[in-house]
């Protein structure tokens, strides 16, 4: 069958406008507040609402792999795919749990604003070494996931409104860079709470309007069991593969733009409430795209039905077809909200970095800094951020799926594997966090660099374990030589 050219009815283009409007509207209204000084811009003045926080968390951390790249997985391997969903969804609530209260207690009473912010409050870092290692990890790493962010978008509006994907991924661009500009962490967060609906709406209506359509769930099953006998069958798939999918979750443990919402919320006793919340989102978004990877099957039995041949557009594909172009407008702006919502979390995350940690914790250490200056040089942050990303969009040519997972397994191997030990181990020390950091990220870029080692498993787990035990046995070692 030929590639689809729909065309796009003007209101599908007025609906999505209408989104960037309000969308837009938050972030002047939360400027105010962003200009304060640069605690309120980058985490709120930690005094964000617990529903804010478990919408935000999750949201942010989803991202376009969400809504393009899990529901092609889906349409790819069938029901296995659950297995990547299950990982973060059991590791993000423990995190709710037991792991953001911690963090959250240890922000405020060492008033830390960053990732690095919190290695220094906890170890000491004399020679900024562990502050400047922190910052070129998390911003190489961010970057790469904000360029996947832009490809992201440049894939659904070439998929949407039948324009070119470099034309999509400099509208991207410029929509997040101006957006992330205007309103800070406030904005940004706020902003999640709608977008997160928005994604909710369309991961629930587009599958159960497909089924609908196509006749109901027992002719979806029959079609896809005729397609592919094991498409139910969870365990199609080797072992390697399932315990590399539910190991995508332990990135959630490095990523700072999933850890700043924690230190931002207002009340740190209020974290069950986040869990409840922010679990029964992860369930219901998982579902919803797991189900439009499946309808989408059945409608475009053949990968040359979608724009370029490329699975990933199956989202937007199957919602033009179905939907009136009005919902198919909001169905747009659900998988936009889903690319700002994570793109402009990271751009703040790697602009704290640059301002917080090397400029006036490092350079002007010893100086006192208007509040005004360090907000605008965070903005100038977030434009150079956004340049870089957008030169490596244009040269990635991986798909969203595996380069999200590859900047989120980096962040995972090497931040997450050493938060966790700084957090719940006493034993941690500033010299193992240090060679745990490195460890996670040279070895993450061999393994999946080498052909052998890259098909036996996802890197994230051999390199987020092989981080972990590095930390243990330096901070051994380096406590005994004290």
């Amino acid at each position: 069958m030929n590639t689809l050219h729909l065309t796009v009815d003007n209101s599908a283009f007025w609906a999505f406008l209408a989104y960037l409007i309000a969308i837009f509207a938050i972030g002047i209204y939360a400027s105010k507040f962003s200009s304060k000084g640069i605690s309120e811009y980058f985490i709120g003045g930690r005094q964000l609402n617990k529903y804010v926080v478990a919408l935000s968390a999750v949201v942010s951390g989803r991202s376009a792999w969400l809504l393009l790249g899990f529901s092609a997985m889906a349409y790819n391997i069938g029901i296995a795919a659950f297995w990547a969903a299950i990982g973060y969804i059991l590791i993000e609530l423990w995190m709710f749990l037991y792991y953001a209260p911690k963090l959250r207690k240890f922000s405020e009473a060492h008033d830390v604003i960053t990732v690095p912010d919190f290695y220094v409050a906890k170890f000491g870092d004399k020679n900024n070494v562990l502050r400047i290692l922190t910052v070129l990890v998390i911003t190489v790493f961010m970057i790469t996931y904000v360029s996947s962010q832009f490809v992201a978008g440049g894939k659904a509006f070439s998929a949407s409104f039948d324009i070119s994907q470099t034309q999509g991924i400099l509208i991207s661009a410029a929509i997040i860079l101006l957006y992330t500009l205007t309103g800070g962490f406030l904005a940004v967060s706020m902003t999640d709470v709608v977008q997160g609906f928005f994604m909710l709406f369309s991961l629930v209506i587009v599958p159960i309007l497909a089924i609908w359509s196509a006749g109901g769930w027992p002719f979806i099953h029959a079609d896809l069991l005729r397609q592919r006998p094991d498409f139910f069958d969870p365990f199609s798939i080797a072992l390697g593969s399932i315990l590399g999918f539910v190991g995508i979750g332990l990135g959630s443990l490095g990523s700072p733009h999933i850890m700043v919402r924690y230190m931002a919320i207002k009340d740190a006793d209020s974290f069950k409430t986040v869990a409840i919340v922010g679990t029964f989102w992860n369930i219901v978004m998982a579902l919803g795209a797991l189900f439009v990877g499946f309808a989408a099957r059945v409608y475009f039995p053949s990968i040359g039905d979608f724009v370029a041949g490329d699975v990933e557009n199956a989202f937007p594909t199957l919602a033009k077809t179905i939907l009136n172009p009005t919902l198919f407008g909001i169905v747009v702006a659900s998988i936009f909200a889903a690319i700002m919502s994570t793109a402009d979390s990271q751009l703040l995350v790697a602009a704290s970095g640059l301002v917080r940690d090397i400029y006036q914790k490092i350079i002007k250490k010893d100086t006192e800094i208007p509040s005004e200056k360090l907000v605008l040089y965070s903005r100038l942050s977030v434009l150079i951020m956004v340049i870089l990303a957008l030169l490596l969009g244009f040269i990635a040519e991986r798909q969203i799926f595996w380069l999200v997972l590859f900047a989120w397994g980096g962040l995972g191997a090497s931040i997450g594997s050493t938060a966790l030990l700084a957090l719940f181990w006493d034993g941690t020390t500033r010299q193992g966090v240090i060679a745990g950091i490195l460890t996670g990220t040279i070895s993450i870029f061999i393994w999946k660099n080498v052909p052998v080692l890259n098909n036996l498993i996802y890197e994230l787990i051999p390199t987020f374990f092989l981080a972990m035990l590095v930390t243990i046995l330096v901070s051994k070692f380096s406590r005994k030589s004290l």
